[in-house]
């Protein structure tokens, strides 16, 4: 387990609209671009193994250092747990979600992939165990999202949702859904695993209206 201490100031980062990363939850990549492809190379070679995932922000092209989009202050960054290299040399890697960070600033540097100093002191509490969720009701929030999974066409293994530990079915459902990058970044920056459950719920709701009528949103 890595601790407050083992955390390094500086990681790279890895900006991916729309891609969502949480403690505790895993998260597969597939890599090709060659400046990822040098940043899991470098990656490898750290204690730490770490990568930040991080959304981009829209912003207008002359505010672009280089073309680059700016960057969301609250990304999260995982272990790589998980490493495959393909026979024409792509890498298949698993990130195992390990803390939330604010951006600092980003570091100018040599390398050919972003690199951020960051802050892990507003989210002390990823490191800790389970996070649990008293007012969650699983039979309602299922049928929920039964709905919302017959509309959207997607499907899933049932039973295991309906086994699966609360943390584990809220924070997979927020990487998974197909929600906007800004509807992530909510889900992200959610301070407690209740109010990431209110947020997923009122983003399957206003989903099932098609985003219309301001009905009572369960929660």
């Amino acid at each position: 387990m890595i601790s407050a201490a083992d955390l390094p100031d500086t990681i790279p980062v890895f900006p991916l609209p729309g891609a969502l990363m949480l403690p505790r939850a895993r998260l597969p990549l597939h890599i090709f671009e060659p400046r990822y492809l040098a940043m899991i190379e470098d990656c490898l070679k750290t204690k730490h193994r770490l990568i930040g995932m991080i959304q981009p922000r829209e912003t207008p092209a002359s505010e672009r250092r280089e073309g680059e989009k700016r960057l969301q202050a609250i990304g999260c960054a995982g272990r790589v747990t998980g490493f495959s290299e393909t026979e024409d040399g792509r890498y298949m890697i698993t990130l195992s979600g390990i803390s939330r960070f604010r951006v600092k600033e980003e570091v100018q540097g040599f390398t050919p992939y972003r690199r951020c100093l960051v802050d892990w002191s507003p989210f002390g509490r990823d490191l800790g165990p389970t996070e649990e969720d008293p007012g969650f009701r699983r039979g309602e929030f299922m049928a929920l999202l039964g709905r919302y999974f017959v509309k959207m066409k997607l499907s899933t293994d049932w039973d295991s949702l309906k086994e699966a530990e609360v943390e584990l079915l809220i924070n997979s459902l927020s990487m998974l859904c197909p929600f906007s990058p800004e509807d992530k970044q909510a889900l992200l920056e959610a301070p407690t695993l209740d109010t990431r459950r209110e947020t997923l719920v009122t983003l399957i709701e206003f989903a099932l209206r098609g985003g219309g009528s301001e009905d009572e949103v369960l929660q």
